[in-house]
């Protein structure tokens, strides 16, 4: 679907998702995912760049649970994660749309459970690339658990922790040999409608990931 087709479908509120491709279980239990091997810091800092062309290929199940592993999974015996989170509120849930459906990631059980079962890739953002990339990774805030901060600074604080899980996707994709892009450009009312999220939850921002189109 073209950008100007999502946009005029937006404005009208029928920007909708599309049937769901293959089979999707409730429940993906992922591979303990790989914490050692990758490229050297700064060669991955080095290699870590944003890439609008992507292959169909979709990734094998342990490179994505390496991906979100490294996204914001549980790194420490005491829960805590790879990303940061002010007051350890850990409020950004990863959404992960592919072609089969729509997944919420459970860092505490390393699996993947389902919340909508369209595919939801063509309304987590205007350009036409992430209609058929692989993958495409949504940031939602839970307001719910920020109770120790400020009402007037979730927003900003849930947007640097974001921010952080973003970067460590830049990162590994450059270590992975993988192609990422993170967008803002996107449709939050549609994409909240499409996963089914209570008031509370605020979506920010989405990236696509795969490999490269080359």
């Amino acid at each position: 679907m073209s950008t100007l087709t999502k946009l005029a479908l937006g404005a009208m509120g029928r920007l909708r998702p599309k049937p769901a491709t293959g089979d999707a279980p409730p429940r993906i239990v992922l591979p303990a995912p790989e914490k050692a091997g990758g490229l050297p810091l700064m060669e991955a800092i080095a290699a870590r760049r944003s890439q609008r062309e992507f292959a169909r290929t979709e990734l094998p199940m342990p490179m994505l649970s390496n991906l979100l592993w490294a996204a914001n999974g549980i790194n420490r015996d005491d829960g805590g994660r790879t990303a940061p989170s002010a007051m350890h509120a850990n409020e950004i849930d990863i959404y992960v749309a592919l072609p089969s459906g729509a997944y919420r990631y459970d860092a505490g059980d390393n699996a993947l459970q389902l919340v909508a079962g369209s595919d939801i890739r063509r309304i987590t953002g205007y350009q036409d690339f992430v209609d058929e990339a692989p993958l495409d990774l949504v940031y939602v805030a839970d307001h719910g658990r920020m109770t120790l901060i400020p009402v007037a600074s979730r927003e900003s604080f849930a947007s640097v922790a974001a921010g952080a899980i973003t970067e460590n996707v830049y990162l590994f994709a450059a270590s992975s040999g993988l192609a990422t892009v993170i967008r803002a450009w996107i449709n939050r009312e549609a994409i909240a409608e499409a996963l089914g999220l209570p008031h509370d939850h605020q979506v920010l921002l989405s990236q696509t990931v795969g490999f490269p189109a080359s």
